[in-house]
């Protein structure tokens, strides 16, 4: 009996022993505009095989802030995309992302961004409202509004969060699960869908694996 116990007590060991040098030997790849379904991305981009990284941006955050690209430098962050009158995916995406959060309490360099596709509506009052409905805790997630072109930009070039294209205009809609996993260097690291549990989970391991790079 001692000796299966044993046996047991030994591979599990070695299972998890197993599990962690594979995930260092396999670090997250870097994705480039040619390394992305290219229904994402727009075709001026799809050939490009250089680094790729998330571009400038100036918006608003739920407590009437300007917030820039300055905000994210030497963090980890994931990006989404959602309104706050949504009755479908955007409820269930933000429940899981406060678990994400809470999951990650003890990390100083993780944030989240929320960016609102229908600013013309989502004030920061309004985002605030939001948040706090949901528990977000307000001292690393960022709900974000502010010119619609520019976050319509941001969706689509530099993201690469949803599948249709347009012109960011009144009759221009997005509408997507997907969160995105950036790096210190603002390069993107992983794309989930928002509204699955296991995929949250599996984002939570590789968020914590980034921030130990």
């Amino acid at each position: 009996m001692k000796a299966i116990v044993a046996f047991l007590v030994i591979f599990a060991l070695s299972v998890t022993i197993g599990f962690f040098i594979n995930r260092k030997n396999n670090p997250l790849p870097v994705y480039r505009p040619s390394d992305v379904n290219p229904r994402l991305v727009d075709s001026d981009q799809q050939a490009m095989r250089s680094p790729h990284r998330i571009r400038e941006f100036k918006l608003v955050n739920q407590f009437s802030d300007t917030v820039t690209s300055q905000l994210t430098k030497d963090k980890v962050y994931i990006a989404n995309f959602f309104f706050t009158r949504c009755p479908t995916i955007c409820p269930i995406m933000t429940g899981n992302l406060v678990s994400v959060q809470q999951s990650l309490t003890s990390e100083p360099d993780f944030l989240i961004l929320s960016h609102s596709v229908t600013p013309e509506y989502d004030t920061p009052q309004i985002l605030k409202d939001y948040s706090e409905r949901f528990g977000a805790d307000k001292s690393n997630w960022f709900f974000l509004t502010g010119d619609k072109k520019e976050i319509y930009d941001l969706a689509r070039r530099s993201y690469f969060a949803v599948l249709d294209h347009g012109d960011g205009g009144m009759q221009d809609f997005v509408h997507t699960e997907n969160v995105v996993l950036i790096d210190r260097l603002k390069r993107i690291r992983g794309f989930y869908d928002g509204t699955s549990e296991s995929e949250m989970a599996r984002m939570t391991d590789e968020i914590r694996d980034l921030l130990r790079e």
